[in-house]
Parts: C-alpha cells; sequence; structure tokens
C-alpha cells in the first residue's frame, strides 16, 4: 500500500515533513515514512512503493549497528507500537518509529566523502567546498584525501545554505560543534567501511543531532538513500558520476526536463517511479543483507 499521507484519527500530527509525518505520544514520538519523494526542494506528486520501508529499515539498522552514538530511539525492538497505537499497525508497518523527543540542533552535519554534486561545482570553481581547500587535479567523483565536515543550516523552506566551520561554531557552541563534527565524521567512516564489504560506496551523506535534557543524540535518519550518495562499486569510475541508489536517478529525469524547478513539481512516468523503487529496494537487500517482507 503506497502512503503519500497519513493522519491517525485521535494522535496530534505535529508536522509533515518533505518525507515523514510527525506524531506527537506525549513523552515520545511517533516518526512516519512515506512514499514521497522530493527533488530540488519540491515535494513530487507520485508515490514510490516502498520508499518508506526502506528509509526506516535502513535507519533502524544503522542505528543498532552504529550505537557507540547514541540515538533518539527507544528500547524496545523495531515495529512495537504502544496500545493507542495498534487499531494502526497495518498502516504502520515497517515505515514507523516510536523516538524519544529532542530538540533538533539548526545544523546538518554533512561529511563527504568523494567529489561528487554540489561539492564538485564548488571545486570547479574555487578548488574548495565550503571554504575549505583541497589538492589540485582532482576528478569529478575522486575519492577525498579525507573526509571533510560541511555543515549546512538547516531551512525551515527552499534550500538549506552551507555554512562556515566559524559559524557552526558560533550557532552550536564550541564544544557541540566539535561533538557533531566529530561523531558525524566517526559515524561516515564506519557506515562507509561496512558498505563497501557490501558492494556500495557512500560518496557523501548528512546526519542530525538533537539534545534530550543535556544529552546529545543522534536523530532523524541514519545513511539512507534519502540522506546519502549511494554508488555501486562495481559501476564506479573516477572522471564520471556513477550510477546510484538514490534519489539521483529522479533528479536526472527531472534535469531532462523543461521544469522550472518552482512548484509544482511534474509527475514522474511510471518507469521512472518503477526504477527509482527498484533503486531503493536493492540499496536496503545490499547492505542489510535482507529482503522486505
Amino acid at each position: 500500500m503506497d502512503v503519500l499521507s497519513l493522519d491517525l484519527p485521535g494522535i496530534p500530527k505535529l508536522r509533515s515533513g518533505k518525507v515523514r509525518e510527525v506524531f506527537d505520544l506525549g513523552d515520545s514520538l511517533l516518526l512516519v515514512a512515506t512514499d514521497r519523494i522530493s527533488a530540488f526542494d519540491c515535494v513530487l506528486p507520485n508515490a514510490i512503493p516502498r520508499k518508506g520501508e526502506v528509509l526506516t529499515r535502513t535507519s533502524q539498522f544503522w542505528f543498532e549497528k552504529l550505537d557507540f552514538i547514541p540515538n533518539h530511539c527507544v528500547d524496545h525492538p523495531f515495529g512495537w507500537l504502544p496500545e493507542r497505537l495498534k487499531p494502526y499497525a497495518e498502516q504502520l508497518a515497517g515505515r514507523s518509529m516510536v523516538v524519544r523527543k529532542a530538540s533538533p540542533l539548526p545544523v546538518e552535519c554533512v561529511v563527504r566523502g568523494y567529489l561528487a554534486g554540489s561539492g564538485w561545482k564548488d571545486y570547479e570553481a574555487a578548488g574548495a567546498i565550503c571554504g575549505q581547500s583541497l589538492p589540485p587535479g582532482l576528478r569529478l567523483a575522486e575519492r577525498l584525501p579525507e573526509p571533510i565536515f560541511t555543515p549546512s543550516s538547516k531551512a525551515q523552506t527552499g534550500h538549506d545554505e552551507n555554512i562556515s566551520w566559524n559559524d557552526c561554531r558560533r550557532m552550536l557552541g564550541d564544544e557541540v560543534a566539535l561533538r557533531v563534527r566529530d561523531w558525524s565524521i566517526d559515524l561516515y567512516e564506519h557506515g562507509r567501511a561496512f558498505a563497501a564489504g557490501r558492494g556500495i560506496i557512500i560518496a557523501d551523506t548528512k546526519f542530525e543531532f538533537g539534545m534530550i535534557g543535556d544529552e546529545l543524540v543522534l536523530i532523524d535518519e541514519c545513511l539512507t538513500p534519502d540522506s546519502s550518495r549511494f554508488w555501486p562499486a562495481d559501476q564506479y569510475a573516477v572522471g564520471s558520476n556513477p550510477p546510484s541508489f538514490d534519489k539521483q536517478f529522479v533528479r536526472d529525469y527531472l534535469e531532462s526536463t523543461r521544469w522550472s524547478k518552482q512548484p509544482p513539481a511534474p509527475a514522474l512516468p511510471p518507469d521512472v517511479v518503477a526504477k527509482t523503487s527498484e533503486k531503493y529496494i536493492e540499496a536496503y537487500t545490499r547492505l542489510t543483507g535482507l529482503k522486505l517482507r
């Protein structure tokens, strides 16, 4: 069953993001990943079958594997629902998580391990990414000498904006800024090493952190095809954009149209929807060794 939007009678909805619906359970939150997909900061009208399940199950997989960093998950088995949500079990199956309430930090923590996307454009123009100088002569899709942390401010509408390390420190304070930088790079390095053994290159990714009281925790999603750039290792070559398991497939299609990248976004043709769904499901299967039930 495709899910583009969701309401749960009697359960207050706090907000609808580009992909997730967030419900207030009192002492915790219910995160529900829909099958919506966004590109160029616009939500498209199509559902991508099983996308929400892929995002939720992939995040849960990483939260368990990367538990050396505290996260917002509650101490229950994946798929656990409080009694009041049992009537909605079929709608929520595989795409929902109950998490602790956290106050999100106003910074997205981006880690780049390869030259791609906007990072490649910055490097071509200035030999640097977000003000961080890189060696000359690097090529498209080339692995960087070491991962770099390139934070951005979180926009409620429109595009997130890259910020400098000094801006990040001013916004978060030195102690928290240093911790999220170090944690982000550590999470990326561990995730990249694991994924490499499954035939996937994680070129870059973004993390979000929040505070639960005085505790800093990883929140939202973790190393999913929406928050990361996944490349198949067997099709990777320096100098060209590798095919990807993420929504780059949708971006590439939209770039081939006459769309102005302003709302409303155009509908995707059936073959693009089907191929995108296949890419997401394959990413999950390759990474986890599991199949969607």
